[in-house]
Parts: structure tokens; C-alpha cells; sequence
């Protein structure tokens, strides 16, 4: 029972680094309907940043913070200066704009920096705290939940409760009808790409320093788990997001804590498939309906 309670809590901490991931991814799909499969080598170059900037000054903060920014430019750079220009009328197109990105920003991040994996430091203590004899959540992984929750509910309160957020779901839902009512949508598709890069950024410095540390391809495997579980709670719906975040993060905890690491990937593909065939919205989405 120990193992359990330790493995949930560990699943959920997890959980909610990938719950973050896939809120943007779903930022971008509710934006422009295509999944941005760069996110991943966005996000590692907001880490490096942030390894850079934290080596230099010796500041955690200060090196989350230009990790932050970094990510808003990264993300709105990429829309401006690449995703505007491919042709929408060809869905591959987006796509391979997408992984070309990818090769470009990790070739760009092994000349500068090299294949050697940095690392980072994290602001507290990764020990667990002991509740009634029972090892449960560490100080950094209360940091995390604190941090995700504070991201869910800012984006949840602009989405519904500001102009800008309105304008965004507006622009995204009916961009045709946006225009005539005077919104600017290609502002706020760049928008979305820039807050979808803050917090793939934000979600990358969360989880990078737990592993190895920096390097190109280290957010790679998070992507992954990242679009599962944006696809399991359906890439319309951020609360989907969140929910198949933690969803992955459980199964994740409970196959390696018993079955063993080498499983992990192989049960989050199965889970991704049978998902895609027995309910292709998502587990959360909500049934399509025609007005006739």
C-alpha cells in the first residue's frame, strides 16, 4: 500500500508537467488545427536559455523567467516568420514545416552547446517528505503542482473573463466571422503560438532538471507523452489536456514502479492507439452536433 501511495503521488507530479505540455499543444491546435510538432525542440531551446542565463547570474528565477520570455519569442518568431508562409490548402505541408524546425533547432543547439547532457539545479529539495511515516510529496514537487495549477487557471480566467482571451477562441472557432467583427486574426494566431511556447518552456524547465539535464534531444520522450496525453483528453479541450496528463502520468508511475522503465513507452503507445480507435475526439470531447 506504501508503494501505491508513493507511485500515485509521483504519477501525479509527473502528470502535471505533461498536463502543462499539452495545454500548449492545445493552445496551437485551437488556433490553427495542427499540432505543432516542433513544440518539443522549442522547449529545449527555452531550457538551454534558461541554463545559460542561470550559470551566468546564479539565479533559478532569473533563468525561469528568460525561459518564459524566450519561449513567448521563440513561439511567436515561429509563427511569423515560418507557419504564416506554408501553404494552408496542404495539411503535410504544416507538418514538415514543423519537423524541419525541429532538425534546425537541435543541429543549432549541438553546435553551440554540444551532445553532453548539462545540469540544472532545481529551487528545492527533491527529498519526500514523510507524513505519518509515509514518504509523499517532495517541496519540489509541491513547486510543480503550485506552478501547473497557477498556469491552468491564468489561462482558464483570460480564455473566458478578457477581450483578448474572447477574441483568441473567436478567432480560432470561426475566423471568418472573426474578421468581420473587426478581430484581427493573425494577431492572435501569433498569440496563441506565443503563449503555447511560455508554457512548453515553462513545462520544460519543470521536468529537465529531474532527468539527466539539458541537452538537444531531451525533451523529445516529453513531447511524446505530452501529445498523448493531449489526444486521450482531446486537443479541443484544455481540461482534456490536463486530465490526460495526469492520466499518463499515473500510467506511467505504476508501469515502471512495477512492471519496470523498459514497459513505460510501450503502454503509453498502446493507450495512444486504442484511444485513437475507439474514440478519436478524446475521452473528454464533446460529441459533435448538426444544426439542420
Amino acid at each position: 500500500m506504501d508503494r501505491f501511495i508513493f507511485l500515485t503521488v509521483d504519477g501525479l507530479s509527473r502528470g502535471a508537467v505533461f498536463a502543462a505540455f499539452a495545454l500548449a499543444l492545445v493552445l496551437i491546435w485551437r488556433g490553427a488545427r495542427l499540432v505543432n510538432f516542433s513544440q518539443g525542440a522549442m522547449a529545449a531551446a527555452t531550457t538551454y536559455i534558461a541554463y545559460s542565463v542561470t550559470t551566468a547570474s546564479g539565479s533559478y528565477w532569473l533563468g525561469l523567467a528568460s525561459a518564459v520570455a524566450a519561449g513567448l519569442v521563440i513561439g511567436a518568431l515561429t509563427e511569423r516568420l515560418v507557419m504564416r508562409r506554408v501553404d494552408p490548402s496542404r495539411p503535410l505541408n504544416a507538418v514538415i514545416a514543423a519537423l524541419g524546425i525541429v532538425l534546425v533547432i537541435q543541429a543549432v543547439l549541438g553546435i553551440l552547446y554540444g551532445s553532453a547532457y548539462r545540469a540544472m539545479d532545481v529551487p528545492f529539495s527533491r527529498r519526500p517528505l514523510s507524513i505519518g511515516g509515509q514518504a509523499v510529496l517532495s517541496p519540489y514537487d509541491l513547486f510543480v503542482f503550485v506552478t501547473v495549477a497557477i498556469v491552468m487557471i491564468a489561462l482558464g480566467l483570460m480564455f473566458t473573463r478578457t477581450g483578448v482571451g474572447l477574441k483568441m477562441r473567436a478567432a480560432a472557432f470561426n475566423p471568418d466571422m472573426a474578421r468581420l467583427l473587426g478581430v484581427d486574426v493573425g494577431r492572435m494566431l501569433t498569440l496563441s503560438w506565443a503563449l503555447a511556447g511560455a508554457v512548453g518552456g515553462l513545462a520544460a524547465l519543470l521536468v529537465v532538471p529531474t532527468e539527466l539535464g539539458a541537452h538537444p534531444h531531451a525533451t523529445d520522450l516529453v513531447f511524446v507523452y505530452a501529445f498523448t496525453a493531449a489526444v486521450v483528453g482531446g486537443l479541443d479541450s484544455p481540461v482534456g489536456a490536463v486530465g490526460g496528463g495526469l492520466c499518463v502520468g499515473l500510467v506511467l508511475s505504476y508501469v515502471s514502479g512495477y512492471s519496470g522503465s523498459d514497459l513505460s513507452a510501450v503502454v503509453i503507445l498502446a493507450v495512444l492507439t486504442v484511444v485513437l480507435l475507439v474514440r478519436p475526439a478524446g475521452l473528454l470531447s464533446r460529441p459533435a452536433a448538426r444544426q439542420v
